[in-house]
């Protein structure tokens, strides 16, 4: 098993992960699954509107898994559905002060989760 290191925000949002939990009669969802190290995303969605009025997310996995994912509901928070869905896995690493290289495809799971389930929403129309 490799050590690495997190910074400071790194470890804040795992130790202290924002908007985690469930949404009943969420409005969209999506899960999505990394194959190679076994993390697991599922994001709720709460839109009034055009914006994301409530975002909760479920993840199993790492620290960084767990970090990202509430990072990434952080940045989408309060955002109407074509921002949020700009946000990409740099954006949610550099909002967290950068990830470990083996860890980056973290960030790929938190905006694919989010990309998800906007587009989900979208099909429903």
């Amino acid at each position: 098993m490799r050590n690495v290191s997190y910074n400071e925000n790194v470890l804040d949002h795992f130790k202290n992960p924002r908007n985690m939990g469930e949404i009943e009669n969420p409005d969209a969802e999506a899960t999505v699954g990394n194959p190679s190290c076994g993390d697991v995303m599922k994001i709720m969605l709460k839109i009034k509107g055009e914006k994301i009025e409530d975002i909760k997310f479920q993840t199993m996995g790492c620290a960084a898994a767990i970090a990202t994912s509430s990072m990434a509901t952080e940045l989408a928070k309060g955002k109407t559905l074509t921002e949020a869905k700009k946000i990409t896995n740099a954006d949610v690493a550099k909002a967290l002060g950068q990830l470990p290289p083996i860890k980056i495809h973290c960030s790929n799971l938190a905006a694919d989760a989010l990309r998800s389930a906007i587009e989900n929403y979208q099909k429903k129309g």
